[in-house]
Protein backbone atom coordinates (compact mmCIF):
# COMPACT_ATOMS: atom_id res chain seq x y z
CA UNK A 1 0.00 0.00 0.00
CA UNK A 2 1.42 3.44 -0.96
CA UNK A 3 1.89 6.23 1.56
CA UNK A 4 -0.93 8.16 -0.11
CA UNK A 5 -3.52 5.48 0.60
CA UNK A 6 -5.05 4.85 4.00
CA UNK A 7 -7.76 2.28 4.66
CA UNK A 8 -10.76 3.63 6.49
CA UNK A 9 -11.28 1.81 9.81
CA UNK A 10 -14.20 -0.64 9.72
CA UNK A 11 -17.77 -0.01 8.79
CA UNK A 12 -19.16 3.42 9.65
CA UNK A 13 -22.73 4.50 10.27
CA UNK A 14 -23.66 8.09 9.42
CA UNK A 15 -26.94 9.74 10.36
CA UNK A 16 -28.31 12.24 7.84
CA UNK A 17 -28.96 15.65 9.40
CA UNK A 18 -31.92 17.89 8.61
CA UNK A 19 -29.63 20.21 6.64
CA UNK A 20 -28.46 17.30 4.47
CA UNK A 21 -31.94 15.89 3.78
CA UNK A 22 -33.14 15.79 0.19
CA UNK A 23 -29.81 14.88 -1.40
CA UNK A 24 -29.29 11.91 -3.65
CA UNK A 25 -27.36 9.09 -2.03
CA UNK A 26 -24.53 9.26 -4.59
CA UNK A 27 -24.05 13.01 -4.13
CA UNK A 28 -24.04 12.59 -0.36
CA UNK A 29 -21.35 9.91 -0.55
CA UNK A 30 -19.22 11.84 -3.04
CA UNK A 31 -19.15 14.77 -0.62
CA UNK A 32 -18.68 12.63 2.48
CA UNK A 33 -15.85 10.56 1.01
CA UNK A 34 -13.45 13.05 -0.61
CA UNK A 35 -10.70 11.30 -2.53
CA UNK A 36 -12.69 8.13 -3.24
CA UNK A 37 -13.07 7.59 -7.01
CA UNK A 38 -16.63 7.91 -8.29
CA UNK A 39 -16.45 4.43 -9.79
CA UNK A 40 -15.67 2.95 -6.37
CA UNK A 41 -18.61 4.72 -4.74
CA UNK A 42 -21.07 3.64 -7.43
CA UNK A 43 -19.77 0.08 -7.24
CA UNK A 44 -20.27 0.04 -3.47
CA UNK A 45 -23.87 1.22 -3.90
CA UNK A 46 -24.57 -1.24 -6.73
CA UNK A 47 -23.17 -4.21 -4.77
CA UNK A 48 -25.14 -3.33 -1.64
CA UNK A 49 -22.08 -2.45 0.45
CA UNK A 50 -23.77 0.86 1.17
CA UNK A 51 -27.09 0.52 3.01
CA UNK A 52 -29.73 3.07 3.97
CA UNK A 53 -31.66 2.10 7.10
CA UNK A 54 -30.26 -1.45 6.74
CA UNK A 55 -31.67 -1.82 3.21
CA UNK A 56 -30.08 -1.69 -0.21
CA UNK A 57 -30.58 1.61 -1.99
CA UNK A 58 -30.01 3.08 -5.44
CA UNK A 59 -27.65 5.91 -6.26
CA UNK A 60 -30.59 8.23 -6.96
CA UNK A 61 -32.33 7.49 -3.62
CA UNK A 62 -33.32 10.73 -1.87
CA UNK A 63 -32.23 10.90 1.75
CA UNK A 64 -34.41 11.98 4.66
CA UNK A 65 -33.35 13.49 7.98
CA UNK A 66 -32.54 10.69 10.41
CA UNK A 67 -31.68 8.12 7.74
CA UNK A 68 -28.76 5.93 8.80
CA UNK A 69 -26.21 5.17 6.11
CA UNK A 70 -23.89 2.18 6.36
CA UNK A 71 -20.53 3.01 4.75
CA UNK A 72 -18.10 0.12 4.19
CA UNK A 73 -14.31 0.37 4.61
CA UNK A 74 -13.07 2.17 1.50
CA UNK A 75 -9.48 3.14 0.68
CA UNK A 76 -9.15 6.83 0.08
CA UNK A 77 -6.45 8.46 -2.01
CA UNK A 78 -5.78 11.61 -0.05
CA UNK A 79 -3.95 14.71 -1.21
CA UNK A 80 -1.04 15.49 1.07
CA UNK A 81 -2.28 19.05 1.50
CA UNK A 82 -5.98 18.32 1.63
CA UNK A 83 -6.17 18.82 5.39
CA UNK A 84 -5.16 22.49 5.39
CA UNK A 85 -6.35 25.72 3.89
CA UNK A 86 -3.39 27.66 2.44
CA UNK A 87 -2.49 30.34 4.96
CA UNK A 88 -2.66 33.09 2.33
CA UNK A 89 -6.33 32.30 1.74
CA UNK A 90 -7.74 31.41 5.17
CA UNK A 91 -7.99 34.94 6.56
CA UNK A 92 -8.96 36.45 3.20
CA UNK A 93 -11.89 34.04 2.94
CA UNK A 94 -13.07 34.83 6.47
CA UNK A 95 -12.93 38.57 5.75
CA UNK A 96 -14.78 38.04 2.46
CA UNK A 97 -17.97 36.70 4.08
CA UNK A 98 -20.68 39.31 3.51
CA UNK A 99 -23.67 37.28 4.75
CA UNK A 100 -23.73 34.28 7.08
CA UNK A 101 -27.08 32.74 7.97
CA UNK A 102 -28.09 29.26 9.18
CA UNK A 103 -29.23 28.28 5.69
CA UNK A 104 -26.69 30.02 3.44
CA UNK A 105 -23.53 32.07 3.14
CA UNK A 106 -22.50 34.72 0.61
CA UNK A 107 -18.82 35.35 -0.11
CA UNK A 108 -17.20 38.27 -1.92
CA UNK A 109 -14.69 35.95 -3.60
CA UNK A 110 -11.22 37.39 -4.18
CA UNK A 111 -9.70 37.13 -7.64
CA UNK A 112 -7.27 34.24 -8.10
CA UNK A 113 -9.20 31.81 -5.91
CA UNK A 114 -10.81 28.87 -7.70
CA UNK A 115 -14.27 27.97 -6.41
CA UNK A 116 -13.32 24.29 -6.15
CA UNK A 117 -10.20 22.14 -6.33
CA UNK A 118 -9.06 20.25 -9.40
CA UNK A 119 -7.09 20.92 -12.61
CA UNK A 120 -3.94 21.68 -10.66
CA UNK A 121 -5.73 23.52 -7.84
CA UNK A 122 -5.37 21.63 -4.56
CA UNK A 123 -7.92 23.54 -2.50
CA UNK A 124 -10.65 25.86 -3.74
CA UNK A 125 -13.22 28.06 -2.02
CA UNK A 126 -15.71 25.32 -1.15
CA UNK A 127 -13.04 22.96 0.21
CA UNK A 128 -11.59 25.82 2.24
CA UNK A 129 -14.98 26.69 3.73
CA UNK A 130 -15.55 23.08 4.76
CA UNK A 131 -12.17 23.02 6.49
CA UNK A 132 -12.60 26.41 8.15
CA UNK A 133 -16.08 25.50 9.41
CA UNK A 134 -15.93 21.76 10.16
CA UNK A 135 -19.02 21.98 12.38
CA UNK A 136 -21.10 22.82 9.30
CA UNK A 137 -22.01 19.42 7.87
CA UNK A 138 -23.42 20.67 4.59
CA UNK A 139 -21.91 23.30 2.33
CA UNK A 140 -22.37 23.39 -1.44
CA UNK A 141 -21.78 25.99 -4.13
CA UNK A 142 -25.01 27.32 -5.63
CA UNK A 143 -23.26 28.67 -8.73
CA UNK A 144 -19.70 29.27 -9.90
CA UNK A 145 -17.34 32.08 -10.75
CA UNK A 146 -14.22 31.80 -12.88
CA UNK A 147 -11.00 31.71 -10.89
CA UNK A 148 -9.98 35.22 -11.98
CA UNK A 149 -13.46 36.71 -11.52
CA UNK A 150 -14.11 38.38 -8.17
CA UNK A 151 -17.39 39.07 -6.44
CA UNK A 152 -20.50 37.60 -4.88
CA UNK A 153 -21.01 33.85 -4.78
CA UNK A 154 -23.67 31.83 -2.94
CA UNK A 155 -23.04 28.79 -0.72
CA UNK A 156 -25.99 26.72 0.54
CA UNK A 157 -25.93 25.19 4.02
CA UNK A 158 -29.02 23.06 3.48
CA UNK A 159 -29.87 20.72 0.61
CA UNK A 160 -33.41 22.12 0.45
CA UNK A 161 -32.04 25.65 0.07
CA UNK A 162 -29.67 24.49 -2.67
CA UNK A 163 -32.58 22.98 -4.63
CA UNK A 164 -34.65 26.14 -4.24
CA UNK A 165 -31.81 28.43 -5.34
CA UNK A 166 -31.07 26.20 -8.32
CA UNK A 167 -34.72 26.49 -9.31
CA UNK A 168 -34.40 30.28 -9.14
CA UNK A 169 -31.34 30.12 -11.38
CA UNK A 170 -33.13 27.94 -13.94
CA UNK A 171 -36.22 30.13 -13.89
CA UNK A 172 -34.30 33.41 -14.21
CA UNK A 173 -35.60 34.47 -10.78
CA UNK A 174 -32.11 35.08 -9.41
CA UNK A 175 -30.65 38.40 -10.53
CA UNK A 176 -26.85 38.40 -11.00
CA UNK A 177 -25.07 41.47 -12.31
CA UNK A 178 -21.41 41.88 -13.20
CA UNK A 179 -19.21 44.88 -13.86
CA UNK A 180 -16.63 44.55 -16.63
CA UNK A 181 -14.18 46.95 -18.25
CA UNK A 182 -14.02 46.28 -21.98
CA UNK A 183 -11.78 47.59 -24.70
CA UNK A 184 -13.14 50.24 -27.04
CA UNK A 185 -16.44 52.10 -27.25
CA UNK A 186 -19.26 49.68 -26.48
CA UNK A 187 -22.19 50.44 -28.84
CA UNK A 188 -25.13 51.88 -26.91
CA UNK A 189 -27.55 49.85 -29.06
CA UNK A 190 -25.90 46.53 -28.15
CA UNK A 191 -28.07 45.63 -25.18
CA UNK A 192 -28.49 41.92 -25.76
CA UNK A 193 -26.04 39.38 -27.16
CA UNK A 194 -27.79 36.20 -28.26
CA UNK A 195 -25.06 33.86 -29.50
CA UNK A 196 -24.84 30.07 -28.92
CA UNK A 197 -21.70 28.81 -27.21
CA UNK A 198 -19.77 25.55 -27.38
CA UNK A 199 -16.75 24.20 -25.52
CA UNK A 200 -13.68 23.13 -27.49
CA UNK A 201 -10.23 21.75 -26.68
CA UNK A 202 -7.17 23.14 -28.45
CA UNK A 203 -4.24 20.98 -29.56
CA UNK A 204 -2.36 22.26 -26.54
CA UNK A 205 -5.06 20.77 -24.31
CA UNK A 206 -6.38 24.18 -23.28
CA UNK A 207 -10.17 24.34 -23.04
CA UNK A 208 -11.94 27.27 -24.64
CA UNK A 209 -15.46 28.44 -25.38
CA UNK A 210 -16.51 29.89 -28.72
CA UNK A 211 -19.60 31.12 -30.53
CA UNK A 212 -20.90 28.36 -32.80
CA UNK A 213 -24.19 27.75 -34.59
CA UNK A 214 -24.48 24.31 -33.02
CA UNK A 215 -23.68 25.50 -29.50
CA UNK A 216 -25.98 25.85 -26.51
CA UNK A 217 -28.35 28.85 -26.52
CA UNK A 218 -26.71 31.71 -24.61
CA UNK A 219 -27.91 35.23 -23.83
CA UNK A 220 -26.33 38.15 -21.99
CA UNK A 221 -27.86 41.59 -21.40
CA UNK A 222 -25.46 44.54 -21.37
CA UNK A 223 -25.70 48.17 -20.23
CA UNK A 224 -23.15 50.97 -20.46
CA UNK A 225 -22.16 52.37 -17.04
CA UNK A 226 -19.34 54.79 -17.92
CA UNK A 227 -17.26 55.62 -20.96
CA UNK A 228 -13.52 56.23 -20.85
CA UNK A 229 -10.89 57.00 -23.50
CA UNK A 230 -10.43 53.64 -25.25
CA UNK A 231 -12.58 51.62 -22.82
CA UNK A 232 -16.10 51.22 -21.44
CA UNK A 233 -17.33 50.12 -18.02
CA UNK A 234 -20.36 47.92 -18.62
CA UNK A 235 -22.89 45.98 -16.58
CA UNK A 236 -23.53 42.42 -17.75
CA UNK A 237 -26.50 40.31 -16.74
CA UNK A 238 -26.23 36.67 -17.84
CA UNK A 239 -29.67 35.37 -18.78
CA UNK A 240 -28.26 31.89 -19.30
CA UNK A 241 -25.37 30.48 -17.30
CA UNK A 242 -22.75 29.11 -19.68
CA UNK A 243 -19.04 28.77 -18.97
CA UNK A 244 -17.12 32.01 -19.77
CA UNK A 245 -20.36 33.44 -21.19
CA UNK A 246 -19.80 37.14 -20.47
CA UNK A 247 -16.17 36.96 -21.58
CA UNK A 248 -16.94 35.26 -24.90
CA UNK A 249 -19.98 37.38 -25.69
CA UNK A 250 -17.94 40.54 -25.07
CA UNK A 251 -15.23 39.29 -27.41
CA UNK A 252 -17.87 38.29 -29.98
CA UNK A 253 -19.07 41.87 -30.37
CA UNK A 254 -15.49 43.14 -30.62
CA UNK A 255 -14.94 44.43 -27.10
CA UNK A 256 -12.97 41.92 -25.00
CA UNK A 257 -12.72 42.36 -21.24
CA UNK A 258 -9.44 43.94 -20.18
CA UNK A 259 -7.04 41.64 -18.38
CA UNK A 260 -8.49 38.52 -20.02
CA UNK A 261 -5.58 36.25 -20.94
CA UNK A 262 -7.81 33.79 -22.79
CA UNK A 263 -10.24 35.88 -24.85
CA UNK A 264 -8.49 38.98 -26.13
CA UNK A 265 -7.17 41.11 -29.00
CA UNK A 266 -3.69 42.63 -29.33
CA UNK A 267 -5.25 46.08 -28.84
CA UNK A 268 -6.92 45.06 -25.58
CA UNK A 269 -3.65 43.54 -24.38
CA UNK A 270 -1.82 46.81 -25.02
CA UNK A 271 -4.41 48.82 -23.11
CA UNK A 272 -4.31 46.35 -20.22
CA UNK A 273 -0.53 46.71 -19.96
CA UNK A 274 -0.65 50.50 -20.16
CA UNK A 275 -3.07 50.58 -17.22
CA UNK A 276 -0.97 48.24 -15.11
CA UNK A 277 -3.94 45.88 -14.81
CA UNK A 278 -2.75 42.45 -13.74
CA UNK A 279 -6.07 40.61 -13.47
CA UNK A 280 -9.34 40.06 -15.28
CA UNK A 281 -11.60 43.10 -14.88
CA UNK A 282 -14.78 41.14 -14.24
CA UNK A 283 -16.59 41.44 -10.91
CA UNK A 284 -19.88 39.93 -9.68
CA UNK A 285 -21.19 43.16 -8.20
CA UNK A 286 -24.84 42.49 -7.34
CA UNK A 287 -26.95 39.50 -6.39
CA UNK A 288 -30.67 39.23 -5.60
CA UNK A 289 -32.59 36.07 -4.65
CA UNK A 290 -35.32 34.87 -2.32
CA UNK A 291 -35.25 32.67 0.76
CA UNK A 292 -38.78 31.70 1.71
CA UNK A 293 -40.78 34.93 1.52
CA UNK A 294 -37.71 37.14 1.99
CA UNK A 295 -35.90 38.86 -0.87
CA UNK A 296 -32.19 39.33 -0.27
CA UNK A 297 -30.28 41.88 -2.35
CA UNK A 298 -26.53 42.35 -1.93
CA UNK A 299 -23.88 44.49 -3.57
CA UNK A 300 -20.09 44.27 -3.59
CA UNK A 301 -18.27 47.38 -4.85
CA UNK A 302 -15.18 47.18 -7.00
CA UNK A 303 -12.03 46.59 -5.00
CA UNK A 304 -9.19 49.11 -4.75
CA UNK A 305 -7.25 47.62 -7.68
CA UNK A 306 -10.16 47.86 -10.12
CA UNK A 307 -11.26 51.27 -8.83
CA UNK A 308 -7.74 52.62 -9.38
CA UNK A 309 -7.84 51.45 -13.01
CA UNK A 310 -11.08 53.41 -13.57
CA UNK A 311 -9.51 56.45 -11.90
CA UNK A 312 -6.48 56.16 -14.19
CA UNK A 313 -8.76 56.13 -17.23
CA UNK A 314 -10.71 59.18 -15.97
CA UNK A 315 -7.43 61.07 -15.71
CA UNK A 316 -6.88 60.53 -19.45
CA UNK A 317 -9.97 62.50 -20.45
Amino acid sequence: MSNDQKPRPGVRFITVSADEAGQRLDNYLLRSLPGVPKTRIYRAVRKGEVRVNKSRAKAETRLDAGDQIRVPPISVTERRDAGQVPSQWAERIRRAIVLDRPELMVINKPTGLAVHGGSGVSVGLIESLRKLYPEQRYMELVHRLDRDTSGLILVAKKASVLRDLHAQLRGDKMDKRYLALVAGKWPAHTRLVNAPLEKISLKSGERMVRVAAGGRPSKTAFRVIERFPGATLIEAKPITGRTHQIRVHSLHVGHPILGDAKYRFDESDALTVSLGLKRLFLHAAALSFTVGDETISLEAPLDEELTSVCDALRSRR
